[in-house]
């Protein structure tokens, strides 16, 4: 396979200003063919999805994968729910650690691996508080008019 067809990548933006990064993991994810086609040409939508714990087993909800327009009857439901694949401690130290006030899981990337398997980074996060939300505006201001200075001088 070339090269090019691995470079599909899906990032739920939203995530680095919505929560506070504690710890990241990268999971397979359970797909049928046609929304890996779909995933290939990079038709996805991450801005409702989210993540979820059923029968000691982490479940993604939302993520939206557009229908393969190739696909004929085989083809997927866009918004179904996807199983997570994760060694069973990081399961369990995930789960435990969700239990805390505040905690969650957040699907933050989707990405193909060297190999050609899907794999989802997902963030075990705390949510910011608007406070917080305020000073990562202000940091990321202050940086783009360092950035800006900088290029004005050089």
């Amino acid at each position: 396979m070339s090269k090019d067809k691995h470079t599909a990548e899906i990032i739920n933006r939203k995530v680095r200003y919505e929560y506070s990064t504690i710890q990241s993991f990268e999971a397979g994810v359970v797909l049928k063919g046609t929304e890996v086609k779909s995933l290939r040409k990079g038709n996805a939508q991450m801005v409702d999805a989210f993540c979820v714990f059923e029968n000691g087993e982490l479940y993604l909800r939302n993520l939206h994968i557009a229908e393969y327009e190739l696909g004929t009857v085989y083809n997927h439901e866009p918004k179904r729910t996807r199983k997570l694949l994760l060694k069973k401690a990081e399961l369990k130290k995930i789960s435990k650690r969700v239990t805390e006030k505040g905690m969650t899981v957040v699907p933050y990337r989707i990405y193909f691996s060297d190999r050609g398997f899907v794999k989802m980074e997902i963030l075990l996060a705390q949510g910011k508080k608007s406070y917080d939300k305020r000073d990562s505006i202000k940091d990321r201001d202050v940086k783009r008019d360092l950035a800006r200075m900088k290029k004005e001088l050089g």
